[in-house]
C-alpha cells in the first residue's frame, strides 16, 4: 500500500516519529508540496495525507488508485468532499486533538493584552526600570479578568474549555452556538444571541468553524456593537474577521485590543492592515502546535488509517 504525506513539516518538523504510519505501508513524506507538484507526487498513491495542500476535483480526477485521504487537521475544506464521495474515497479528519492547546493560547493572547508582559520586559531590559525614580512603573493600563464577562462564539470542545478556564479566573460566561447542549453545571453561564453577546462582553473569543454564515462575522457593524474597552480574541479561522474593519476599529478606539492567531490568508501578505495597527497581537497560527497536541494528532492520524485498513473507518467526514 503506497502512502504519501504531501505536507508533513508543520506536523513534524523533526521532533516526532512517523513510525506508526510506516508500519501501515510504504510511506513517502514530503515536507511541502506546491500546487504544480501535487499530481506527480500523488500519482499512484492508495493513501494521501494532507494538511493544507488542496485536493480539488481536478486533482482527484487524475488519481484513480486513491482510496483514502487523511486530513492532518480538524478542518477539511482543503478537500473537495463531494468529489471524493463520488469517487468512493474515504476522507477523515483529526478531531479534538488540540482542545487544551488552543484554549491555553486563547488566554496567552488575552493575558498579554491585559498585562503587556513582553513590552514591559523590553522596557526593563532597555533600562527604564533601572532609571526609574519609583519602585515600579507601567507603560500601559493593566486589566484584571475577575468580574469581567467573556462572550464565546462557538461552544464546542474548545469553547467549553475556554469557559472552564475563564471560570477559574473569576469571569462570567456568555455563549452563542448553533446547538445548545446542557450547561446546567455552570453557575456563571448563560446563552446569548450575537448582538447581546457583542454588546455585553468585555472579551469576545471566537471558536466557531468557518461556514458561509460565519465568514466576515466580525465586521464594521458587529465591532461597533462592542464596548470600547473590550478585547477580541480569534483562535478559530481567519476569514471570520474582516481584517480591514478590525484594523480601523483598533485605530479609532472602537475596541481596546485584539489577539489573533489566524488570518484570512496564510502566510499573510506583507501589507496586511493589521501588521501596523496598535493594540493588536498576532501569532502565526500556532495555537494547535504544542508538541503534546502534535503527538496526539500523529497518533489519531495513524489510528484513523489503521481503522480504514481494517474495514471500520472512523472520523469520516464524507459519509
Amino acid at each position: 500500500m503506497r502512502i504519501v504525506v504531501l505536507d508533513g513539516y508543520a506536523l513534524n518538523p523533526g521532533d516526532l516519529s512517523w513510525d506508526k504510519l510506516n508500519e501501515l505501508g510504504n510511506v513517502k513524506i514530503y515536507d511541502r508540496t506546491s500546487l504544480n507538484e501535487i499530481e506527480e507526487r500523488a500519482k499512484g498513491a492508495d493513501i494521501l495525507f494532507t494538511n493544507k495542500t488542496p485536493l480539488n476535483r481536478g486533482i482527484l480526477e487524475k488519481l484513480p488508485e486513491l482510496k483514502y485521504i487523511g486530513v492532518l487537521a480538524t478542518g477539511y475544506n482543503v478537500v473537495d468532499i463531494d468529489e471524493a464521495k463520488k469517487r468512493n474515497i474515504i476522507v477523515t479528519n483529526i478531531p479534538n486533538y488540540s482542545t487544551m492547546s488552543v484554549a491555553q493560547m486563547t488566554f496567552a493572547l488575552l493575558l498579554e493584552l491585559c498585562y503587556h508582559a513582553e513590552q514591559h520586559s523590553i522596557a526593563v531590559k532597555s533600562g527604564e526600570w533601572a532609571n526609574s525614580k519609583d519602585f515600579c512603573f507601567w507603560k500601559h493600563p493593566l486589566t484584571e479578568l475577575a468580574g469581567k464577562t467573556i462572550g464565546i462564539i462557538g461552544f464546542g470542545n474548545i469553547g467549553q474549555k475556554v469557559a472552564d478556564i475563564a471560570t477559574a479566573f473569576g469571569m462570567d460566561v456568555m455563549a452563542f452556538s448553533r446547538t445548545k447542549n446542557d450547561q446546567s453545571h455552570r453557575t456563571n453561564f448563560r446563552w446569548a444571541e450575537l448582538n447581546e453577546l457583542f454588546a455585553q462582553s468585555d472579551v469576545v473569543s471566537l471558536h466557531c468553524p468557518l461556514f458561509p454564515e460565519t465568514r466576515g462575522l466580525i465586521n464594521k457593524e458587529t465591532l461597533k456593537l462592542m464596548k470600547s474597552s473590550a478585547f477580541l480574541i480569534n483562535t478559530s479561522r481567519g476569514p471570520v474577521i474582516v481584517e480591514e474593519d478590525l484594523a480601523e476599529a483598533l485605530e479609532k478606539g472602537i475596541i481596546a485590543g485584539a489577539g489573533i492567531d489566524v488570518m484570512s490568508s496564510e502566510p499573510p501578505k506583507a501589507d496586511n492592515p493589521l501588521f501596523n495597527t496598535k493594540n493588536c497581537i498576532i501569532t502565526p497560527h500556532v495555537a494547535w502546535a504544542t508538541k503534546e497536541a502534535r503527538i496526539r494528532l500523529m497518533d489519531i492520524a495513524a489510528n484513523n488509517l489503521k481503522a480504514f485498513i481494517e474495514g471500520k473507518p472512523v472520523n469520516v467526514v464524507n459519509q
